[in-house]
């Protein structure tokens, strides 16, 4: 009985020390943490830094700068040489933007222009003058084998159009007569290509040429007329006119009860309003509009104004497609109440 009650109390014993191991677990090995960094030598007070201190640097809102103005002649081009002012213009076969492009000439060079062409029936965003040109250097021309003498290379017809590209659809740049000696560069199909002749032209728009103002007119200097024979003439004493008397003056009894009329004040008109307006000219179509050109906004194609002019030597033709800057008097047509109508009194284009 006795070694039973110990059996049982070891028994108890062990199960309480097993309960505890699993209650409460090993505890994990201590991880090593590297040493810390020695810390850094702090100068003395007294040692002045040479460094100066960072500051955060604020960029400035840089505003953007408008292209330079440029007045737009409007003298139409003469026959001579010419200068380029823009990069990259094309030149076309025709003088219409729908026209292939045959070249392309870059700013400062020099072409030779044949004669001016202004068109009536060019589109609202396209320029109406264009410049007939030399045809360039490295320009393509095209001539179609089949009238080409092949023994001495030759024109066979009496007339021959020289085209810009290997077939009918490409625009004529030229002229050739029979007997006329070509030098070939290559053939595609039944097309050959050769050196462009002297005669051979294509188009620019005219507004990218400038050429050299004409010299000043020569003085006409007259000789002096010969001074006039002094004469003499004999003095007459005046004779004074006889005395007039003053018109008498009756007086016109007023009429009682009546009081005199203020005469009615005549109001000045307002002075006109001169405004300066920036936008791209666009052509009309509408008959019945005020102007045949229009300003419209370069943000939202909105109509600002429509423009009129009254010189003569003004062709507002020159400008369509291009961005100006256009003063002169604002006002309203009774007819058209939505879009004023400014009349020009100078025009600037900004490149």
């Amino acid at each position: 009985m006795k070694n039973n009650c110990w059996l049982i109390l070891g028994a108890m014993l062990s199960t309480s020390l097993l309960a505890q191991q699993a209650t409460n677990p090993p505890v994990s090995a201590p991880i090593a943490t590297p040493e810390a960094a020695p810390a850094a030598t702090v100068a003395p007070a007294t040692a002045k830094t040479t460094a100066p201190a960072a500051k955060a640097v604020k960029k400035k809102a840089v505003a953007k700068k408008k292209a330079p103005v440029l007045e737009l002649r409007t003298v139409p081009l003469v026959a001579g040489p010419a200068e380029v002012v823009a990069s990259n213009v094309n030149v076309r076969g025709q003088a219409k933007l729908k026209s292939e492009v045959v070249t392309r000439v870059t700013k400062g060079q020099s072409v030779t222009v044949l004669e001016e062409i202004v068109r009536n029936n060019s589109g609202p965003e396209e320029p109406s003058a264009w410049a007939k040109i030399v045809l360039p250097p490295g320009a393509h021309a095209w001539v179609s084998s089949a009238y080409i003498n092949a023994s001495n290379q030759t024109v066979l017809p009496k007339k021959l159009h020289l085209r810009s590209g290997p077939g009918e659809n490409y625009s004529v740049i030229g002229l050739l007569q029979r007997g006329d000696a070509l030098k070939e560069i290559t053939t595609k199909g039944e097309w050959t290509e050769i050196e462009p002749p002297t005669g051979a032209y294509a188009f620019v728009a005219a507004q990218y040429l400038k050429q050299e103002s004409a010299p000043p007119p020569v003085a006409v200097v007259t000789p002096p007329e010969p001074e006039p024979t002094p004469t003499t003439v004999a003095v007459v004493p005046p004779v004074a006119p006889p005395p007039i008397e003053p018109p008498t003056v009756t007086p016109t009894p007023e009429t009682p009860g009546m009081t005199n009329t203020p005469e009615p004040v005549v109001e000045e008109p307002p002075p006109p309003r001169i405004v300066q307006r920036e936008g791209i000219v666009r052509g009309m179509t509408s008959i019945q509009a005020p102007s045949r050109f229009k300003l419209v906004s370069p943000e939202n194609g909105k109509d600002i104004d429509y423009l009129y002019t009254t010189a003569k030597d003004l062709d507002l033709r020159r400008y369509k497609g291009l961005r100006i800057i256009v003063t002169g008097e604002e006002s309203l047509d009774e007819r058209w109440g939505n879009t004023p109508v400014i009349t020009i009194q100078r025009i600037q284009v900004l490149e």
